[in-house]
């Protein structure tokens, strides 16, 4: 099994910050817009060095998804900051008509996604946005893992031109990608090999992962991770080419099992290598009040579900 240390937990949130304000350095086209929420979205650095290219639009997210979409027309690279809920669900007409039916080169930046949103509870909890987004033609949906995942991403969908959806986190998680595991756009990263299952993760659950392959591991399973930090364009050959090798795979997400990475996994695999998948995510509910690590015990979004899961998986073979 291969090693990975926690470098320190700190938010992925905090990693689009500093993606952005590298951003603001050297690409003179991106211009921040933000819905009220510049604290929560990190987004001050970038501010306090570009004061003429932020757009605080305050609580209108509709609105702000209509400017963006404007100022792609003059050759900006727009990057729209709120929470995952309002990034979506709240202006969802919006981003169809005005971003993605036209191939706007807008990057919708959500934060606060899924249920580790903790204590502010189900009405700002979001787990369909991964699926309401990827159904969008067009439309790049994006989900990292860490600190320093989310800054390669943050920086990486500055040069692809087309809508993109980039997915983060409030809680403070284990940062452990290094640069030397690269980072593009449709292209998911093998962490661990092995020959018993595939556990295809994404974003929280890609540390939950590694974790669970350790202790698979100890009682001689040996689990090969993916980190599949983009859901559109799907990595079909490394999943494929993987199950190949194990006959079984987990998908894990902070997500509903129904739209979510799970699901497109499942059916790029019924089109050429049927293989028993289990589910671990949300299973067709709301979200509620509650600390991010009480909520992912609720909820079966840790390693120890995805153990579980590994184990039934093998069993189905």
């Amino acid at each position: 099994m291969k090693k990975y240390i926690d470098q320190g937990v700190v938010d992925t949130r905090s990693g689009f910050g500093v993606g952005l304000a590298e951003l603001g350095r050297t690409n003179p086209n991106v211009i921040a817009l933000c819905a009220d929420l510049v604290g929560s979205l990190k987004m001050q650095e970038f501010i306090d060095e570009n004061p003429d290219r932020f757009i605080q639009v305050g609580i209108a997210e509709a609105n702000m998804m209509g400017i963006a979409a404007g100022l792609t027309i003059g050759g900006k690279i727009p990057f729209t900051g709120t929470f995952a809920n309002f990034s979506t669900g709240r202006v969802y007409d919006q981003i169809r008509q005005s971003i993605a039916y036209s191939g706007k080169n807008v990057k919708i930046c959500a934060s606060h996604a899924g249920v580790t949103l903790g204590e502010d509870g189900a009405t700002h909890q979001i787990l369909e946005d991964i699926g309401m987004m990827k159904m969008l033609p067009g439309m790049t949906v994006i989900n990292p893992c860490d600190f320093n995942q989310t800054k390669a991403a943050t920086i990486a969908i500055a040069n692809h031109q087309g809508p993109v959806y980039l997915r983060f986190g409030r809680p403070k998680v284990a940062n452990f990608t290094t640069e030397e595991l690269g980072f593009e756009i449709g292209k998911g990263i093998l962490l661990n090999p092995g020959t018993d299952v595939t556990i295809a993760a994404t974003g929280h659950l890609v540390w939950e992962a590694i974790l669970a392959a350790e202790e698979l591991e100890s009682e001689g399973i040996y689990a090969e991770v993916i980190n599949i930090h983009t859901i559109k364009p799907l990595d079909k050959e490394l999943i494929i080419k993987s199950v190949q090798k194990t006959g079984a795979i987990v998908s894990a997400e902070e997500h509903n099992y129904l739209g979510g990475l799970g699901e497109s996994i499942a059916g790029a695999l019924a089109k050429s290598q049927p293989t028993p998948q289990e589910f671990v995510a949300t299973l067709d509910t709301f979200g509620e009040s509650g600390t991010p690590a009480q909520l992912m015990e609720k909820y079966g979004l840790n390693k120890d579900a995805i153990i579980a899961a590994s184990k039934k998986v093998i069993a189905r073979k």
